[in-house]
């Protein structure tokens, strides 16, 4: 069960943070974080690089531990199981690499005051926040604007960024979502069936940061070309329909072409 939040006008909120081989930087992210929650959820994803005998100096945080690495949406599917089965309002959920900044936790806190929606979306890109941040790689920043058109277009919705991590969600009405996807395309099956549900979505501005160029993805989503085609074929499933062969072409005021299925 839960511990009470010090502030008695707020719902019960758990943080979670899904967790990779980063024992860089677990000890930074877990002192940070603590100093807005006690209810902390770490999700180990098979870590085997010294994380998980780090997360046993906090007998107070919450781990789960995958036997193998089973991939980030995974992570994310078992925090909504968690959040729900122990009665938390709302989970905020953000990364353990530093790319997230603790800091605006009580931002989303003052969202979620507001009671108004159910998924209020950190953005990047919604407006300029400069912790004199590394620039990200040009083709993360091409596949995310995008994804993130494609899925304006044809979910009828106003999001900047379709790919950031650093959420609120009200554990009620995420929980009803059938979320399958295990890897890295989870948010955008969250979004389509988040959409196809009905549920209120805002966004928030939150710095960009990147500070690791050396960082980057798995096996072959490593190759952009190959990650971006993962992306479409999970909007294409999600949606039931083709972005490819039975699309128009959508021409922007910017000249940029992007999307939308012909249902």
């Amino acid at each position: 069960m839960h511990k009470q939040n010090k502030n008695s006008n707020m719902p019960a909120i758990l943080i979670a943070m899904p967790a990779y081989n980063e024992v860089r930087y677990i000890d930074d992210i877990l002192t940070a974080v603590l100093k807005f929650s006690e209810n902390i959820l770490v999700i180990d994803d098979g870590s085997d690089d010294g994380t998980s005998d780090n997360l046993k100096k906090y007998p107070n945080i919450i781990t789960l531990s995958h036997k193998t690495n089973e991939g980030y949406g995974q992570c994310l599917i078992d925090a909504f199981g968690y959040a729900c089965k122990n009665k938390y309002e709302w989970l905020i959920t953000l990364d353990c690499d530093h790319q997230h900044e603790p800091s605006y936790i009580p931002h989303f806190y003052s969202e979620i005051k507001k009671n108004n929606v159910d998924i209020i979306s950190g953005s990047r890109y919604l407006k300029k926040l400069d912790l004199k941040s590394k620039t990200p790689p040009p083709e993360r920043i091409f596949i995310n604007k995008k994804i993130t058109n494609i899925l304006n277009q044809n979910l009828k919705l106003s999001l900047t960024d379709a790919f950031c991590g650093f959420k609120a969600y009200r554990t009620t009405t995420v929980n009803q979502l059938k979320l399958t996807e295990k890897g890295y395309g989870l948010p955008l099956q969250l979004w389509i069936l988040a959409s196809k549900a009905g549920l209120r979505v805002s966004e928030m501005s939150v710095p960009l940061i990147y500070h690791d160029p050396k960082r980057n993805f798995c096996g072959s989503l490593e190759n952009p070309h190959i990650r971006l085609r993962y992306y479409i074929d999970i909007i294409e499933k999600e949606l039931g329909c083709s972005i490819d062969k039975d699309i128009e072409k959508y021409q922007s005021s910017s000249g940029e072409r992007f999307y939308i299925c012909q249902s």
